[in-house]
């Protein structure tokens, strides 16, 4: 069919450039006719009227032009010859990732939500305690070793946390914590506590030997982790030290509680 199509466009276009190739023909053959077709009518400058040629010119042959020669273009319509379309192909890859562009400007506010509902109850606000006061109502001597003070009163001990039979106080809850100690000294002789803990010692209370025993204190404030031990030791006896008391009144207490829990922030 392709074929066929292509012949028949060649027949039309030669039918239809065959005046134009006649006429061009007729045109272009004055151009190479001999040149004795062609001669001069001049004459010489006086006037004889005698025909002027050049001696040469008898044996000149005329020079021999070919014909053109023509081509027929058939010109086709590629419209027609437009085949069925075809099927799509296969997605090609994915190209390179471009540069990321410049961050735009903030949008509007958006419209405000709705309320949302109402959450779970929390935890009840927990609250920490720790307090003790103890007391002793014998005196004690110096000896050659130190000795931890050993109550025999209890005033307060809140969750138990001081130990009676070991003079401390343990660390259940972590945080600040108050103490304050009160002694009396005997007269004429040295009074040398030291306020411990654990095995560091934090605070003296201290008093020189005098002709009349007196009341004396010390406190202060002490930060604690979990099983830390707060207690009061007796120094050892390099010198004659002691805290009076008798077996009816109190003269010797030792006192602490909690200020803030760790806990607490």
């Amino acid at each position: 069919m392709l074929v066929s199509n292509l012949v028949l466009l060649g027949v039309v276009f030669a039918k239809w450039a065959e005046p134009y190739i006649t006429q061009n023909r007729e045109a272009e053959q004055d151009p190479y006719e001999p040149r004795d077709n062609q001669r001069s009518t001049e004459y010489y400058r006086d006037g004889s009227g005698t025909e002027c040629r050049r001696c040469c010119e008898p044996a000149e042959e005329p020079p021999q032009y070919a014909s053109p020669h023509y081509q027929i273009v058939p010109q086709i319509n590629i419209t027609i010859l437009k085949g069925e379309k075809g099927d799509a192909g296969g997605r090609g890859p994915y190209g390179k990732s471009g540069k990321s562009g410049q961050t735009g400007p903030r949008g509007p506010h958006g419209v405000k939500g709705t309320k949302g509902s109402i959450g779970s109850p929390g935890e009840a606000c927990k609250s920490y305690y720790a307090a003790f006061s103890v007391g002793r109502k014998k005196a004690l001597h110096s000896n050659d070793y130190y000795q931890t003070m050993i109550y025999d009163t209890e005033f307060v001990n809140l969750y138990g946390h001081f130990n009676m039979f070991t003079g401390k106080f343990f660390c259940y809850v972590p945080g600040i914590y108050f103490f304050s100690l009160n002694a009396h000294t005997w007269n004429q002789k040295e009074t040398y506590l030291h306020v411990m803990k654990n095995e560091q010692e934090m605070a003296i209370l201290y008093a020189q030997p005098s002709d009349r025993s007196i009341m004396q204190s010390q406190s202060l404030m002490l930060e604690l982790e979990r099983d830390d031990q707060v207690w009061v030791r007796l120094y050892k006896g390099e010198r004659e030290n002691a805290v009076f008391s008798d077996d009816f009144d109190t003269y010797i207490t030792f006192s602490g509680h909690l200020i803030k829990a760790k806990s607490e922030g």
